[in-house]
């Protein structure tokens, strides 16, 4: 059997922007499956999305750092290219960090947001952090998984924009690095490199995603 995302059926549901919103929909569902995606802000998180669930699944934001909503959809699973009959699934859309133009009211917002959503997630949820392959480990990036150890949590590392890559001696480096983030994100589970533009490395990011899915959907059933 061959899982796969079924294409476009990625659907908006709702934005939230407040804590108390928030609260309300973690407390709605409390055993959601799904993946969320976070990144710091103009990582390309938005064209990830895209190309894992459809074109003008998430809007590419033109200013970075403005989208500070969660934005949630719901998504299926087709099998061997037909519908399948699992049921929906999460996809979480969750706003920028690290851009340092946003005002204060704005990042404490930010931090309220995400404190109240990581506190309170479903454990069901997979969480894939993007850096941008050029660019990896920034402070921000630091920052960010200083703040997730706090919580339990299935999450994978992307790299994304390895197209950007144009020479051997930058993919190497890269490469180097892993061992120390391995050591320094313990909770991350695996790390994929991939391309939004050239959609290299997704099809296995994809697989990752599809496997948590329905290894979730067996826990239940134990």
């Amino acid at each position: 059997m061959s899982y796969k995302i079924k294409p476009h059926s990625a659907q908006f549901k709702m934005g939230i922007s407040n804590v108390n919103q928030l609260a309300q929909w973690l407390e709605s569902n409390p055993e959601i499956i799904g993946v969320s995606f976070v990144g710091r802000s103009n990582v390309g998180k938005s064209s990830i999305i895209n190309a894992l669930f459809g074109p003008k699944t998430a809007r590419v934001s033109k200013t970075p750092g403005r989208t500070r909503e969660i934005n949630i959809f719901e998504f299926e699973l087709s099998l061997n290219g037909k519908k399948s009959e699992l049921p929906s699934f999460a996809l979480i859309d969750l706003p920028g960090y690290g851009f340092a133009e946003v005002s204060k009211d704005m990042q404490k917002n930010w931090d309220q947001l995400m404190g109240a959503f990581f506190g309170s997630l479903s454990p069901s949820m997979m969480l894939i952090n993007l850096q941008d392959a050029r660019h990896p480990d920034q402070e921000s990036d630091r920052q960010f998984h200083q703040f997730l150890k706090n919580y339990t949590r299935n999450a994978i590392l992307l790299f994304n924009k390895m197209d950007k890559l144009k020479t051997q001696k930058e993919r190497a480096e890269l490469d180097k690095l892993k061992p120390k983030l391995s050591k320094d994100y313990k909770w991350i589970r695996q790390m994929y490199f991939a391309s939004a533009e050239t959609k290299k490395g997704l099809p296995q990011v994809e697989d990752a995603i599809i496997a948590h899915l329905l290894e979730e959907l067996e826990i239940r059933k134990v």
